[in-house]
């Protein structure tokens, strides 16, 4: 039988990977985060379909083929891996000098610190259900980890598995070289394959090489080994050369490969213990995996005393939802609800249970008021932080809004999040009407013209997101409503939108693939005519209701719906009217798009950034589009098109594999902008024949000269210290006085300068300081964001922060098993024959106690209670039929650290008599032996479990 080492070491002979940020045959960073989120993806939904009875069959690692075998819309799933790759990538851009982040300078303890208290951050936020903030931690604390295989020297002292004790804090790292001992010598010439002196590679010591950036200040203790590279100046320094195996060029890049590979494999390693902490389906949730494919449903109600009938409408919907779609494909990945009046708003309810929803929105009562406005932009900021990127608000009110001072922020979140938001406003002028009968008409008036503006403010939050600002009746709310709620499938994707104001005569074409379906229009603005032509040149005036091209029809106050005859091809719409109006034309559609603008790092390896705020307006830019839903799309245009207007830029597209493509733009447009895709594919169509398709975003974009930047590397609140958070403000042109806001969407107590003064093509810091009450909550997540403003409001900028509040974590260890029994009669007929065991599962005298137990593997019954004589104490009893002979018991404990349990009654190979396996969950590393019973550490099980998942999903390609 092979040893556990030389089992991995055949399994992991997977080909070459990298570290760095070059292109080429090394991979990144980024490559190897999303091989291991597809592995470790792909085992839970495999596990999650074997308890439900479902075969599973593995997918290829590919993000729509793992989506599509977990039975989950891709485009979510996406964008999660892009979010934690690009939190990844920044921690070489903007922590560059910080050893710690990179496991450089022998500096291994400070980064276990990085990583373990992350993890700890990612737990906490998970069982809060913060999976966003959960997701951008993740990205930083997966850095430092995967580069211990490449900077350190784990991989030349033979190590082909994991040093699982860089995710605990409360085991050894093993042996690290003192600051006085040598450990390498100058390489031979260019060839550093024997730079690492023979005592430090027998006697097991962990080195990592030194790196400096800086000129002329380079050193390194004497007899250090070095990163090595040209950025590294102490590489010059005795002893010269490097032991880095970032890519296949570097020092050590002869074991470029079997670095990647232990990388690939601690990442998974990681993510499994994320997985046990928050249970299977949580895990699936911050991986953006959900089976329940319809939108999120996020209703946000005014609860004011005149609101009765909206809340009874908002009901009414609710129910309706629920009954008709849950079971289904659409029925909602995720429900929020945020209640808002004055002075208060809030709290968020979010789960998955429709029947918790339910009630949440039963409980609703319409109470107060006498002071029409509300803290409606309070609430709307709360719900823009609480829902998924990408969702879809309803916002229901029949006054303005009193905190009109955050429509800044508000529109920051918008963007930033690219979420959708619908103004279902009854009493359409702002203001409650008084209900008195001896309301005079002098008394309405001076009100109608004031709150046409108070109106406004939401119809401009509705078109910057692309949504809709409905203006109805109280007694038409309910089938308005009903209507726009009737798409929530997270396939529905937008052909078009435009909104024009004042209005005008203006044609708009759009085109439609076969892959769309459920072809709708939808209009606001009030006398507005168009003609519809379709692909066949039909046409049809909208005063005809009976054409052909318009299936079915619906107007309530000033909105409008069309159903559309499923036609392919060139669709025109010609609008008529000198009122304001938003067009908008959607289907469902499994391809859609994702879309990053992209800026030149500042950092020392240059290169290209996510932009994450506002893009710089005026000058040249790049665009990096990823089609979701085809593996066939090809984009052939990618267009700026001005959300106002006509104007439009159009990119040079460069097609860089696996669905994505980078546009050029000689400039970006200075005005409010969407982008427009077009391309082609054959959506899967029996027929080969290629078919143009047409996406655009809804959100519009508005460049800036300003830009706002704040690093990552301080995220987590300690309840009741203050933190301090700094940002930059830096301007590409006029300098003058930039006013700052700073708000953060639980109120939290902070301080800020209300402005910073910049010199023409300058920049200033600043310090934000934020503290979190004492009672708060672990794992609450605060969303801070700060905007800066140029003077008279001619150009504005933010930056969006995430920060976790975390009590300090004084329970490190893992929860033990102690077996007391186990019993069988298992013969060869297993179908009638039973097994049981009996388990003590404790935490330790300071623990804090156990949380959950759960099957990970096991058909059979488990059944948990306390002890009688110590609350300690968790007694567990599980039996199977003999044709299921192991289980896998994980167990949590209530800040989240994971054991692993297990257990198996089978016949010897060499006896043919019966075996106990049993592999407890074990604080110190074991080595596996053969025998008729086996033990096997935690940490040893995993390992080869995740060697093995690597080789069976397929990651023996050439890479």
């Amino acid at each position: 039988m092979f040893g556990l080492a030389a089992l991995c070491f055949l399994l992991l002979q997977t080909g070459a990977s990298g570290f760095g940020l070059s292109s080429g045959e090394s991979l990144s960073h980024q490559e190897i985060t999303k091989r291991a989120i597809l592995n470790t993806t792909v085992q839970t939904c495999r596990a999650l379909a074997l308890a439900e009875g479902k075969d599973f069959t593995f997918p290829s690692l590919t993000v729509d083929a793992v989506a599509a075998a977990c039975e989950a819309p891709s485009k979510s799933f996406l964008q999660t891996i892009q979010l934690i790759q690009t939190k990844n990538k920044r921690v070489d851009y903007f922590l560059f000098f910080l050893a710690q982040y990179h496991m450089d300078n022998e500096q291994i303890l400070e980064g276990r610190k990085i990583i373990t208290e992350g993890l700890a951050a990612v737990k906490a936020s998970n069982r809060e259900q913060n999976f966003e903030a959960a997701r951008e931690k993740l990205g930083q604390i997966l850095h430092p980890l995967q580069d211990f295989y490449s900077h350190s020297n784990w991989v030349e002292m033979g190590n082909k598995l994991p040093n699982s004790n860089l995710i605990r804090s409360d085991t050894s790292v093993g042996n690290i070289a003192a600051e006085s001992r040598a450990t390498c010598r100058n390489c031979n010439g260019d060839d550093c394959t024997n730079n690492i002196l023979e005592d430090i590679l027998q006697e097991r010591i962990i080195t990592s090489g030194y790196f400096n950036f800086v000129p002329f200040f380079s050193s390194k203790p004497k007899g250090k080994c070095s990163h090595g590279g040209f950025l590294d100046r102490t590489s010059n320094i005795e002893p010269k050369g490097g032991i880095n195996k970032d890519t296949l060029d570097s020092s050590h890049g002869h074991l470029h490969m079997e670095a990647v590979n232990v990388a690939i494999a601690a990442t998974s390693e990681l993510l499994e213990d994320i997985r046990g902490a928050a249970g299977d389906k949580p895990f699936l949730q911050m991986m953006g995996i959900s089976k329940e494919s319809g939108k999120p449903l996020c209703f946000m109600i005014d609860t004011t005393g005149s609101m009765s009938d909206d809340i009874a409408a908002v009901r009414t919907v609710t129910s309706d939802i629920i009954d008709r779609r849950v079971g289904t494909q659409d029925e909602p990945s995720v429900y929020i609800l945020v209640p808002f009046n004055d002075p208060d708003f809030g709290p968020l309810t979010r789960t998955t249970d429709p029947e918790v929803f339910r009630n949440a929105i039963n409980s609703l009562t319409a109470t107060g008021g006498g002071d029409p406005p509300e803290m409606s932009l309070s609430g709307l900021q709360l719900a823009l932080t609480g829902a998924p990127p990408s969702s879809e608000i309803f916002l229901f009110t029949d006054a303005a809004a009193k905190d009109a001072h955050l429509r800044s922020t508000v529109i920051a979140l918008i963007e930033q999040t690219k979420t959708v938001v619908n103004f279902m406003i009854t009493a359409v002028l702002g203001f409650r009407r008084r209900r008195q009968s001896d309301d005079s008409l002098q008394q309405q008036q001076p009100i109608s013209r004031m709150a046409r503006s108070d109106a406004q403010l939401y119809r401009d939050l509705a078109q910057a997101s692309g949504g809709l600002a409905i203006e109805v009746s109280k007694s038409e709310l309910l089938e308005a409503t009903s209507i726009i709620t009737q798409t929530s499938s997270s396939s529905l994707v937008t052909l078009l939108q435009a909104a024009r104001n004042p209005g005008k005569a203006e044609n708009f074409t759009f085109t439609v693939d076969e892959s769309v379906k459920n072809l709708t229009v939808y209009i606001t603005g009030n006398s507005v005519t168009f003609t519809l032509i379709s692909p066949s040149g039909v046409s049809q005036e909208s005063t005809n209701t009976t054409g052909s091209l318009i299936t079915a029809s619906q107007s309530v106050g000033n909105f409008k719906t069309l159903q559309l005859k499923q036609q392919v091809g060139l669709w025109e719409i010609q609008m008529v009217s000198t009122n304001p109006y938003i067009l908008k034309v959607v289907g469902e559609s499994p391809v859609d798009f994702l879309f990053n603008f992209l800026e030149e790092s500042q950092g020392p390896f240059g290169g290209f950034d996510v932009v994450d705020n506002r893009p710089r307006g005026g000058v040249n830019g790049s665009l990096m589009v990823t089609v979701t839903g085809s593996e066939s799309a090809t984009v052939t245009e990618v267009i700026l098109v001005e959300s106002s207007g006509s104007g439009e830029v159009n990119g040079n597209v460069e097609a860089q594999g696996g669905g994505d493509f980078l546009a050029h733009f000689d400039r970006i447009p200075a005005e409010e902008f969407v982008v427009l895709v077009k391309g082609q594919s054959n959506n899967g169509s029996s027929r080969m024949s290629s078919t143009n398709f047409q996406r655009q975003s809804s959100t519009n974009i508005s460049a800036s000269a300003v830009a706002v930047t704040s690093p990552d590397s301080d995220s987590v609140l300690v309840p009741g210290t203050p933190l301090s958070v700094p940002f930059t403000v830096m301007t590409s042109g006029a300098g003058g006085t930039f006013s700052i806001q700073a708000t953060n969407d639980q109120s939290f107590p902070s301080t800020f300068p209300s402005s910073l003064m910049l010199e023409t093509d300058g920049s200033a810091n600043g310090t934000v300081t934020l503290t979190a009450p004492l009672n708060t909550v672990s794992g609450t997540v605060v969303t801070l964001t700060i905007s800066a403003e140029a003077s008279g409001g001619t150009d504005t900028n933010y930056v969006v922060r995430r920060l976790t509040v975390l009590e300090t974590v004084t329970d490190i260890t893992k929860p033990v098993c102690e077996l007391l029994s186990l019993q069988s009669n298992c013969s060869d007929n297993c179908v009638l024959s039973m097994w049981e065991l009996s388990v003590q599962v404790t935490d330790g005298a300071n623990g804090t106690g156990v949380d959950r137990i759960t099957l990970r593997q096991g058909n059979g019954t488990l059944n948990t209670s306390l002890a009688t004589d110590n609350e300690n104490i968790t007694l567990v009893s599980y039996n199977a039929s003999c044709c299921s002979p192991d289980v896998e018991l994980v167990v949590v404990d209530r800040v989240g650290n994971v054991a692993t349990c297990f257990y198996s009654v089978r016949k010897t190979a060499a006896t043919g008599s019966q075996a106990v396996t049993v592999a407890p969950a074990s604080n110190s590393p074991q080595r596996p032996t053969v025998a008729a019973v086996e033990s096997l550490s935690n940490r040893a099980a995993q390992s080869f479990l995740v060697c093995l998942s690597i080789m069976v999903l397929g990651l023996s390609l050439t890479f």
